[in-house]
């Protein structure tokens, strides 16, 4: 069996379920880590979300995120971490100026015990091509932005203040 490793590429739940006490040094490296605490989001976004997407939503770099972790979780090193390019903070494309053919509130459908990502992809699967969706969010959304960029989809996200966030998705 080989020891665990903690890298940008680690999922969050595999990290939690290796070292459960994860859970309160990321609470204590970001508050943002507190959504943790949300079952949904432990059961869904967890799942798939890595390190790398989870110090994207905490505004910390990645390399930043893993060496702490590793330390504060007495966990040795690994591989050297490299910060991937990140592609949010270029200047919003003309097509997030046209209105959006649909809205989703990302924060109520969380409160509710829902995931932004199944409403996203059945509100694209009925929107034609180039037609806009816009998804407001209490956190950077990064799993579901990458997860969108992954499908073929334009995707620009936007920090409206410290706790709001807003992520136009153009249909491809």
């Amino acid at each position: 069996m080989s020891a665990f490793t903690i890298g940008p590429e680690t999922r969050v739940a595999e990290l939690l379920e290796a070292h459960p006490e994860a859970e309160e040094v990321l609470i204590g490296i970001a508050p943002q880590f507190k959504a943790l605490k949300n079952p949904v989001l432990r059961r869904t976004v967890a799942r798939v979300a890595t390190l790398e997407q989870a110090a994207k939503v905490a505004g910390l770099r990645a390399r930043d995120l893993v060496l702490q972790l590793r330390r504060e979780l007495g966990v040795q090193g690994g591989e050297d971490i490299v910060d991937s390019a990140d592609s949010d903070h270029t200047e919003a494309p003309g097509w997030v100026s046209l209105d959006a053919e649909a809205a989703i509130d990302g924060g109520a459908l969380l409160d509710a015990g829902e995931t932004p990502v199944a409403k996203a992809s059945t509100a694209l699967a009925e929107m034609d091509s180039d037609e806009v969706l816009v998804i407001s969010a209490p956190f950077q959304p990064a799993p579901l932005i990458d997860s969108l960029r992954a499908k073929g989809h334009e995707v620009y996200a936007r920090e409206e203040t410290g706790e709001s966030w807003r992520v136009w998705i153009k249909k491809r």
